[in-house]
């Protein structure tokens, strides 16, 4: 672990992957004592630090307060989430990705690959990766030519099962590594001063026509809201089917960039995420904070 004032020499996504060492353990903490409301005392033995470096340690990740942070990870707040992004979300759906009300968000042009390219399993697609810092721990970045493909999280040691994970998804893809040429990426996803309605991040999918208008639907949640997996049916015109948009969006291979982290439960519930809750709680509370949400 880095001490406090080692962390201050790092480059921004270097320090807020360090920070997000810590703020890992005190979610862990959190996310089973959320309803007595803990005091920062302790969760910052929880955590490993003194409440002041904690203090310190959440505002500068995330911009907000651990009691703020708290607040974010509740029932309550997902239930009021899912309650007040009802007519945000309409209005979303009917002025597209980049109307207004979405100045704090990462903005996406995204085209799909074609039916004959999902089926062929990746077939004649060279696909280059590599791994990356980010407020979220280890980033796995995956890009083709036509833009970024894949996005993974892992923590300490888990990179190699990460790659596998994901590179299972194209079987038949030459996966090459070229950190180089997606550094650049992962500075574009995580650094949100570089977010711009101007210059869009180009993203390819790459599923089944299901799976893809899912993905597409995720795109329009704005940062700060979130929608039930039901919302999300009735929005593809399949009310019927939230079991097989709950499996689609476990499926997403670009996570944070799709965001199927604001996907949620019928009641607000916190549901199975592929990159660990841990990691989603930390991923709603980081973007309260960015919105001044919570």
């Amino acid at each position: 672990m880095l001490s406090p004032d080692r962390v201050g020499d790092l480059s921004p996504l270097s320090r807020a992957a360090a920070d997000y060492a810590i703020v890992r353990r005190a979610i862990a903490f959190l996310s089973e004592h959320w309803r007595t409301q803990p005091e920062i005392e302790a969760v910052a033995q929880a955590a490993g630090v003194s409440a002041s470096d904690l203090h310190h340690l959440f505002r500068r990740w995330a911009g907000i307060t651990p009691k703020a942070f708290l607040q974010a990870l509740t029932l309550d707040h997902a239930r009021r989430l899912l309650r007040d992004s009802a007519s945000v979300l309409d209005a979303s759906f009917e002025v597209g990705l980049s109307g207004p009300g979405r100045l704090h968000d990462l903005f996406v042009t995204h085209e799909a690959m074609s039916p004959g390219e999902w089926k062929s399993g990746g077939a004649g697609l060279t696909i280059s990766y590599g791994f990356h810092p980010s407020p979220f721990g280890t980033a796995l970045v995956m890009a083709t030519e036509r833009g970024l493909a894949g996005l993974a999280f892992a923590d300490a040691n888990e990179e190699p099962a990460a790659l596998a994970d994901m590179a299972g998804r194209w079987p038949h893809a030459s996966i090459v590594e070229d950190h180089a040429r997606t550094a650049p990426l992962a500075q574009r996803v995580f650094d949100s001063k570089l977010w711009r309605a101007e210059r869009p991040l180009r993203v390819v999918l790459i599923g089944t026509d299901f799976e893809v208008r899912v993905w597409e639907t995720l795109l329009r949640i704005p940062m700060g809201r979130a929608m039930t997996y039901s919302d999300i049916a009735a929005k593809i015109r399949a009310p019927k089917a939230a079991r097989a948009v709950g499996a689609a969006v476990g499926k997403n291979p670009i996570s944070f960039v799709v965001p199927c982290h604001r996907a949620l439960g019928k009641n607000g519930d916190l549901t199975g995420y592929h990159w660990g809750l841990t990691r989603k709680r930390a991923m709603l509370g980081w973007e309260a904070g960015k919105v001044g949400a919570a």
